[in-house]
C-alpha cells in the first residue's frame, strides 16, 4: 500500500502542479485540444488544485489508509474511463492521452489489488 500511494502521490501533485501553472500545456497534451476561453483555464486549475490536494493526501496516508486506497479507485476508474470515452467517443486524442489512460487503469486495478491483500490480511487475523 506504501509504494502504492507514494507512486500516486508524485504522478498526481506533478500533474496538478501542471495544470495550475499551465493548464493549456497539459490538456493539450491529454486531448489534443487546448481549452477554450478563460473559464476553461479556471477550471482547469482548480483541478490542478484537486490532484494536488489528492497528492499530498497519498503521501501523508502512504503508512496505510484504506478509505483512500478505495477513493483512488474510485478515482482512477473514473479517470481512466472519461479518458477513453475522451479518445473513442469524442475523437479526441494527444501525445498523452493513451498513457494517462493506461496509467489510471493500472492504478486502478493496483487499487483493487491492494484492496484484496487487506481484505485476505484481516480474514487470516480475524482483525
Amino acid at each position: 500500500m506504501k509504494l502504492l500511494l507514494a507512486i500516486t502521490a508524485v504522478m498526481e501533485a506533478v500533474t496538478g502542479l501542471g495544470l495550475l501553472l499551465s493548464p493549456s500545456l497539459i490538456v493539450r497534451l491529454l486531448l489534443g485540444t487546448p481549452p477554450d476561453g478563460l473559464a476553461a483555464g479556471t477550471v482547469g486549475r482548480i483541478a490542478g488544485a484537486a490532484l494536488l490536494a489528492l497528492g499530498l493526501a497519498c503521501w501523508m496516508a502512504r503508512a496505510g489508509s484504506r478509505a483512500l486506497v478505495l477513493a483512488m479507485l474510485f478515482y482512477n476508474a473514473a479517470a481512466g474511463a472519461i479518458l477513453a470515452h475522451a479518445a473513442l467517443g469524442a475523437g479526441l486524442s494527444g501525445p498523452g492521452l493513451w498513457l494517462a489512460i493506461g496509467l489510471h487503469t493500472a492504478l486502478a486495478a493496483w487499487c483493487v489489488a491492494v484492496l484484496r491483500s487487506i481484505s485476505v490480511h484481516r480474514a487470516a487475523t480475524g482483525a
